[in-house]
């Protein structure tokens, strides 16, 4: 079973930055799209930012022009680097990978345990 591994959580400043990391436990085949997501506490799930693998990145609006998507779908690793935090950026966040691979193309997706990040005002 593939593990989804994040790192670079934690409590920074209005302001700050926090660059965050995700790696695969083990090498997967296939993706079509690595990105990540947040949970605010009573709050749906959102896409914050993700590569579309071989086109281009999507962000949310709420975070374009603050927030860098980054990823290499060979090693399995993407980052998140965000700028200019406000205390509404405060979530968990989730990493994702999706993709496809088989012979049969079968689809699959992983997700992170969490990164708490939390933003002070």
């Amino acid at each position: 079973q593939v593990q989804l591994v994040e790192s670079g959580g934690g409590l920074v400043q209005a302001g700050g930055s926090l660059r965050l990391s995700c790696a695969a436990s083990r090498t997967i085949f296939g993706i079509r799209t690595m990105g990540w997501y947040r949970q605010a506490p009573g709050k749906q799930r959102e896409l914050v930012a993700r590569i579309i693998i071989g086109d281009s990145a999507d962000y949310a609006d709420s975070v374009k022009g603050r927030c860098t998507i980054s990823g290499d779908s060979a090693k399995n690793t993407v980052d998140l680097q965000m700028a200019s935090l406000k205390p509404e950026d405060t979530a968990v966040y989730y990493c994702n990978m999706y993709g496809r691979s088989g012979p049969n193309l079968k689809t699959y997706e992983y997700w992170g345990q969490g990164t708490q990040v939390t933003v002070s005002s």
